[in-house]
């Protein structure tokens, strides 16, 4: 059975870090690219970051570059995406999916390319 189980959301104040775990089951991790999406309230799913099978490529919405980072362990079968300088705007609920579309640099992260998606874990930026 396919899953995807993503922890270490939390709430933390602005300017702070999380680092997300999506750990993968039922599957080996890989062969696929993995993305991490987010909804806020009232708003539409937004791709946020994507990582290649291999992590020879990686890529990031332009209101997260330079403060978040995805990286994965195919060993543990597991992605991670470390959000640092937090802003209130970032709190959503955070959820991993995969695919097996590759992820381009500079390529919108588009969530109808994912398929078998986790629960997601909220992300609340708060002071």
């Amino acid at each position: 059975q396919v899953q995807l189980v993503e922890s270490g959301g939390g709430l933390v104040q602005p300017g702070g870090s999380l680092r997300l775990s999506c750990a993968a089951s039922g599957f080996t991790l890989d062969y696929y690219t993995i993305g991490w999406f987010r909804r806020a309230p009232g708003k539409e799913r937004e791709g946020v970051s994507c990582i290649n099978s291999s992590s020879g490529s990686i890529n990031y919405v332009d209101s997260v570059k330079g403060r978040f980072t995805i990286s994965r362990d195919n060993a543990k079968n597991t992605v991670y995406l470390q959000m640092s300088s937090l802003k209130p705007e970032d709190t959503a609920v955070y959820y991993c999916a995969r695919t097996v579309v590759p992820c381009r640099p500079s390529s919108s992260i588009w969530p109808h390319n994912y398929a078998y998606w986790g629960q997601g874990t909220q992300v609340t930026v708060s002071s």
